[in-house]
């Protein structure tokens, strides 16, 4: 638990629930149910056990941030607890709840456990991946997803990791459980257009006979696709935007569309992930202090997006 002031506010509350959830407790000395509610939150914060953090903000010493924030939620009384999260306010409540309410509460915005030991997976996947490692990294990712099949995050990395290693096989089995989720999520979808080279890759003629086809006719799209493919196929990603743009600048429809929808793929699969704000990056959405954190860009993915729009415009 720790107490909230004008000076710590974002360090302690808006940078720190981008790491956990954090519960503002808005109380006063003089407020009866806030001596009620007190002992119920702390008791809470010990049985969660990190799954979110406590903070204590008394409004009479801190009227600025009680008052913003009593506004924000059209709120005129005490107690009153706002939940953190991400760096922003998400939902409270008013008034000494009973402790069943409180955790019906909680439960509908902290992780569970298995979310939690997920996570911790995939950060040091992540980490493992860093330092060149991975093996390691495969092993974590599994477990990961294996602990929290809906996460989908880990789910990603963990088959594109299978993909980049040739493992089809196992690729699809692990991404086989949010297949239809591709049609809405652009990551999903970049990995089944994956999934798709690496199967077609099998049969694909070789790269001599499939040169010659194109040196032969420069408009046989087919042929320049099953190329494009066995070079996805083989994480040589550029070398398949580059054939899939040839397609693009002659024919943007063709085959429905499919080559542009192959390039945006491999971008996708490219493209990393925006880093992790770090201490003092987040930015809170009372704007009390802090910065947004610029998102560092790929240049070869930068280059390859330019390379398409001026094919499509």
């Amino acid at each position: 638990m720790i107490d909230v002031t004008i000076q710590n506010f974002q360090d302690e509350l808006i940078t720190a629930s981008m790491r956990q959830p954090v519960l503002l407790d808005i109380w006063a000395p003089w407020c009866g149910p806030c001596k009620v509610l007190g002992p119920v939150l702390e008791k809470l914060e010990v049985a969660y056990a990190g799954r979110f953090k406590l903070a204590k903000l008394n409004s009479d010493e801190q009227p600025e941030i009680s008052g913003q924030l009593s506004q924000a939620f059209g709120v005129r009384s005490i107690p009153f607890c706002v939940l953190f999260d991400q760096g922003q306010p998400v939902d409270g409540f008013v008034g000494a709840l009973p402790e069943s309410q409180v955790r019906a509460f909680l439960d509908k915005h902290v992780p569970t456990v298995d979310e939690l030991e997920a996570e911790a997976e995939l950060e040091e996947a992540e980490v493992a991946l860093a330092e060149g490692d991975a093996d390691a990294a495969l092993a974590k990712l599994q477990q990961a997803v294996a602990i929290d099949p809906a996460n989908d995050e880990a789910r990603f990395d963990y088959v594109k990791l299978l993909l980049e290693r040739g493992a089809l096989a196992q690729a699809e089995t692990a991404f086989e459980p949010v297949a239809k989720k591709a049609a809405t999520d652009a990551r999903l979808e970049a990995l089944s257009h994956w999934i798709a080279a690496q199967r077609k890759a099998g049969a694909a003629r070789p790269a001599d006979a499939l040169a010659a086809a194109i040196a032969a006719n420069k408009r046989d799209f087919d042929t320049r696709f099953e190329l494009a493919q066995t070079h996805f196929a083989a994480n040589r990603f550029t070398a398949a935007m580059d054939e899939l743009l040839e397609i693009v600048m002659r024919d943007k429809a063709w085959s429905g569309d499919l080559a542009r929808k192959t390039y945006v793929a491999i971008l996708a699969v490219m493209a990393k992930p925006a880093p992790k704000p770090a201490a003092g990056e987040a930015k809170g959405a009372l704007e009390l202090t802090g910065k947004a954190a610029a998102v560092s860009a790929d240049p070869v993915v930068d280059q390859y997006r330019r390379k398409l729009s001026m094919a499509l415009f």
